[in-house]
């Protein structure tokens, strides 16, 4: 319900999180097809940078696939094969997924849909390999995880170079640099501004919990007044 709710209200497109969302990968496929027609992407957040598991997301008909944590070239080179078909990559290929219409809709030779792959830039090491990461043929997007890179920042302070904000600074420029988006998930509104104006693309904002969240609890502290 809610994934429908949210692909009608009018996004450009929602993530899937099986990541840290509480949704088990079996609860995917009907929140696909919840969305269908809606006009609104489905990117899904993979939980790990798994070969399988890029593969499934993609055969069951995700838009695109959002990859967390790859930190390195080679961990980057190993996404992309598991996102592509061969000669590129190692994806194994049948016509009868979801993804072509169970069969009705089979690609042409030569023609195999086009998903973007979004590699997630979530520790320092990341980012002082995005730059080598964005050149990768395969790599379409680099998306900061904002909590995980602050986290990583404050808990190995003494292989940090830049602060955030530099970190920030330095995905950017490297998707610039290789013809690459960029993206971030943001909780403030407010902030689409400054990251429009540092060539952040793909902007994510707030999830389906904290927007619950919120609205709890604007309801719970405007009856508090009324409380006895």
């Amino acid at each position: 319900m809610i994934a429908e709710l949210a692909a009608d209200s009018g996004f450009d497109w929602v993530v899937f999180d099986l990541e840290h969302g509480c949704g088990a990968e079996a609860a995917l496929l009907p929140q696909l097809q919840a969305i269908r027609g809606s006009g609104a992407a489905a990117i899904v957040c993979v939980g790990a940078p798994h070969p399988d598991l890029i593969a499934r997301v993609l055969d069951w008909g995700a838009a695109d696939v959002m990859i967390p944590h790859v930190s390195t070239v080679a961990e980057a080179e190993a996404c992309v094969q598991a996102a592509h078909y061969p000669p590129r990559g190692r994806r194994g290929f049948l016509r009868t997924v979801r993804a072509y219409g169970y069969g009705l809709r089979p690609p042409a030779e030569g023609q195999l849909p086009a998903q973007l792959i979004m590699a997630q830039i979530e520790t320092i090491e990341a980012v002082e390999n995005a730059r080598e990461i964005a050149q990768m043929d395969g790599v379409d997007v680099l998306f900061v995880g904002p909590s995980d890179l602050r986290f990583d920042l404050k808990a190995r302070p003494k292989l940090a170079k830049r602060d955030y904000a530099a970190c920030l600074k330095q995905v950017a420029v490297a998707a610039a640099d290789a013809g690459k988006l960029c993206g971030i998930l943001i909780r403030d509104a407010a902030d689409l501004p400054s990251l429009r104006k540092q060539d952040f693309d793909w902007l994510a904002v707030e999830s389906d919990v904290a927007i619950l969240r919120n609205g709890y609890r604007k309801l719970v502290d405007g009856f508090g007044a009324l409380r006895p």
